[in-house]
């Protein structure tokens, strides 16, 4: 099995997002997300022996998410660089709250042999990814103009009260996400 543990996006967070990839799509020959896919990964976690899966996620169950926190979808960008974009994303800004929680992910999946990343964790949603055909990227001119004027603009926000334990399955269509298992991440105390 295939899996990754993230945060899903809710669907009223979700409907600025998708009109946005409705306008998009038609300027570039991308892979776009389907919006029903989109979601903010924690940890990737790679192929693992469905007999284990109990035990990954007991793991998880184990994890101190902290309390629930504010999540904003801000901006647009390019990964690894503008020049030679290999992903078009949203930003995801969370602050220490996020950060955290896909890091003691990562140490409670270390336990269990799971590799830790190499590269500093930076929360994103994929809009679409970009792939040479013939040796050349696709023209992203069209997609540049368009985004030009919404580079830092705010396309929603939401409470993060839960994370998931997904499957993901690739097919001729794009992958397919499955939730899997859900850990509840509790409500801040209000002081008195």
């Amino acid at each position: 099995m295939r899996l990754f543990t993230g945060i899903e996006i809710p669907a009223p967070a979700l409907q600025p997002v998708g009109r946005l990839l409705d306008r998009l799509r038609p300027l570039a020959p991308l892979r776009w997300s389907k919006v029903e896919n989109l979601h903010i990964t924690t940890k990737f976690i790679g192929e693992w022996p469905e007999e284990r899966l109990n035990e990954l996620i007991r793991q998880l169950r184990d994890v101190d998410p902290g309390s629930s926190f504010e999540i904003s979808l801000h901006g647009l960008g390019w990964f690894p660089e503008p020049q030679r974009p290999h992903i078009f994303h949203i930003g995801v800004q969370a602050g220490a709250p996020l950060i955290d929680l896909a890091a003691r992910t990562e140490r409670a999946l270390a336990a269990l042999g799971i590799e830790p990343e190499n590269r500093p964790y930076r929360p994103h949603l994929t809009l679409a990814r970009i792939q040479p055909r013939g040796g050349r990227n696709p023209n992203l001119d069209a997609l540049r103009k368009a985004v030009a004027c919404k580079l830092d603009q705010q396309w929603s926000a939401f409470t993060c009260a839960c994370f998931h334990l997904y499957r993901s399955q690739p097919g001729a269509a794009g992958s397919q996400y499955t939730q899997i298992a859900a850990f509840p991440i509790p409500a801040a105390e209000r002081g008195v």
